[in-house]
């Protein structure tokens, strides 16, 4: 019995520690990334994760403010980039325009879907492009989150997927990710060698 309570108090203890929250803000502003300024910049310290590499992209139907569907299990032809965030998500924020301009240098040889995942969908995505001025990123959206669910049901935003000619991944990432780096270039380029 002492090792049971043993382990209780450990498994509390790592609970709290999760918690370490001295703020009475709550977790997830739904609001505050829309409107941080370029001084706030989220870290951009998302992971590689090469585990699921070799998978189709799953079989769900995405759409856009205008009611168009797209059908991501049926992409294939082209290497695709899919990044899954959120308004209220300051890392998604700090990563679009970087996604915007890889978006412009890859042109046609990438595609870059860009799916959000708020449940207020177009109420939320509209004055959010509105307010910005991207170039090249698409308005697709996933309000029932399928798209989260798909890849775990526990994804965290971002999380940017990529995909090879074949509709197969090659490799994720979780978190927010300098798209402008060149260990960006490499990894899109070796996306485009799969295929």
């Amino acid at each position: 019995m002492p090792r049971l309570s043993l382990l209780a108090l450990t498994a509390m203890a790592l609970v709290l520690a999760g918690c370490d929250r001295q703020s009475a803000e709550p977790a997830q502003p739904q609001e505050s990334a829309q409107n941080a300024s370029a001084g706030e910049k989220a870290d951009l310290t998302g992971e590689i994760d090469r585990a699921s590499a070799g998978q189709a992209a799953p079989a769900i139907t995405l759409s856009d403010p205008a009611g168009t569907t797209l059908a991501l299990g049926e992409l294939k032809g082209k290497p695709t980039l899919v990044n899954l965030w959120a308004t209220w998500c300051a890392p998604c924020v700090t990563e679009m325009p970087l996604l915007d301009e890889l978006a412009g240098e890859l042109g046609d040889s990438v595609r870059v879907l860009t799916v959000n995942e708020d449940l207020k969908g177009a109420e939320a995505v509209e004055p959010f492009f509105a307010s910005r001025t991207f170039a090249h990123l698409t308005r697709w959206m996933d309000p029932k989150n399928d798209l989260v669910i798909a890849y775990g049901g526990n994804a965290s935003l971002p999380l940017t997927v990529m995909y090879d000619a074949q509709g197969k991944e090659v490799w994720r990432i979780t978190g927010g990710y300098d798209w402008s780096s060149a260990e960006a270039r490499e990894l899109i380029a070796e996306a485009s060698k799969t295929s």
